[in-house]
């Protein structure tokens, strides 16, 4: 895994999947590797009442109700739709679904304006098909028709991205369990081995960019998800993915908590005023989701370790936020000078601590950009 810039988590996480898959006795839907119990329980983490030998740590943080939701979706032969909004773990929850279920989490579609029918059924090696024509050996499936073949889960990503007429392809799949190849006289029907589902996401901001038909919805089960709202809950997404970072970096580097304090503060802060602006133009164009949070964490303590004191401070942390969020000049730079000033000022003189460095910290990150 060292050798990988990013280990898919059926790699990632091979030994404990492994070990869950070798203690797990309950009934199992279709070819899947672990029960629904185990799928959730290697999500969620272990607790005590489970009784088992070793601890499972959790791995996606929200609803137990929702993981749940996720899994009988699956085990029901249905289509999962996760939708939400930016950074609320949608496809990392479909990547461990995947990766728990069937071991290969790596059979995804992209969703884009440019993505075509062929990246949902399949298309044609052009040089084989000149020279020996056309054949199941010439063709070239797509990441679902594999999925389809091999009963695994089959993953799309921003499912509302692509254009109506490539969506629609996925109705017969969904409904039928089967693609049509009319190019082939003889085994011109790839059908569906028993275990093959289909994860998508599709992003709640993007309501309107391509809306879903209502027969693709029907083969849908949506299950939503919410943005992190519970300030601990939010600490320890932050606080798992900034520690996968560090064991990556191989960087020894402390995040304290008084510093993750002011950063999850600081962020609740400026959602509170975006929901009170009056105007687009008042709000950060940033979503100021936990994902933009982990990047804001993320870039001031790299930054910390390459070019610091190898210690995190609160003025590398108000200029990573700066950075990050600052992306129109000059109303993002107005309302973050805004925020230090109507807010972070008197809260450093209130509360002191970390809060006068931080406030230095963002006023000479600003006056840079300026």
């Amino acid at each position: 895994m060292s050798d990988l810039l990013r280990a898919p988590a059926e790699i990632r996480y091979a030994e404990e999947l492994d070990w869950l898959e070798s203690v797990d006795d309950n009934p199992k839907p279709f070819a899947w590797r672990l029960s629904p119990k185990m799928l959730r329980l290697f999500i969620l983490g272990s607790e005590r009442a489970d009784g088992l030998d070793r601890e499972i740590a959790q791995k996606w943080f929200g609803d137990r109700s929702i993981v749940e939701r996720a899994i009988v979706t699956l085990a029901s032969d249905r289509g999962l739709l996760l939708i939400g909004d930016p950074g609320t773990g949608k496809s990392w929850l479909a990547e461990l679904l995947a990766a728990a279920i069937s071991r290969n989490s790596t059979l995804v579609v992209q969703g884009t304006a440019g993505t075509t029918e062929d990246h949902i059924k399949y298309s044609w090696n052009v040089s084989m098909v000149i020279a020996k024509g056309q054949s199941r050996d010439s063709m070239i499936p797509s990441p679902i028709m594999t999925a389809m073949e091999a009963g695994s889960i089959g993953r799309f990503e921003e499912l509302t991205r692509s254009t109506s007429d490539v969506q629609d392809a996925l109705i017969s799949i969904l409904s039928e369990k089967y693609i049509s190849v009319p190019e082939l006289d003889s085994d011109g029907i790839v059908f569906a081995k028993p275990g093959f589902s289909v994860i998508a996401t599709a992003n709640s901001r993007d309501r309107g960019v391509n809306d879903l038909s209502s027969a693709l919805k029907r083969r849908f089960n949506f299950v939503r998800i919410p943005v992190v709202t519970n300030k601990k809950s939010e600490a320890e997404i932050v606080r798992f993915r900034t520690e996968e970072l560090l064991r990556r970096h191989q960087i020894e580097l402390d995040v304290p908590p008084t510093l993750l304090d002011v950063l999850l503060r600081s962020f609740g802060d400026l959602r509170a005023a975006a929901a009170s602006a009056g105007s687009d133009d008042e709000k950060l164009e940033s979503a100021l989701s936990t994902a933009e949070q982990i990047g804001v964490l993320e870039d001031a303590v790299l930054h910390s370790n390459f070019f610091g004191e190898r210690e995190l401070t609160a003025r590398a942390l108000a200029s990573s936020l700066v950075g990050s969020l600052a992306r129109r000049e000059p109303e993002d730079l107005a309302i973050l000078n805004k925020y230090l000033h109507g807010v972070v000022e008197p809260r450093s003189k209130d509360e002191g601590g970390d809060w006068p460095e931080f406030l230095d910290g963002g006023r000479d990150a600003i006056a840079t950009l300026s």
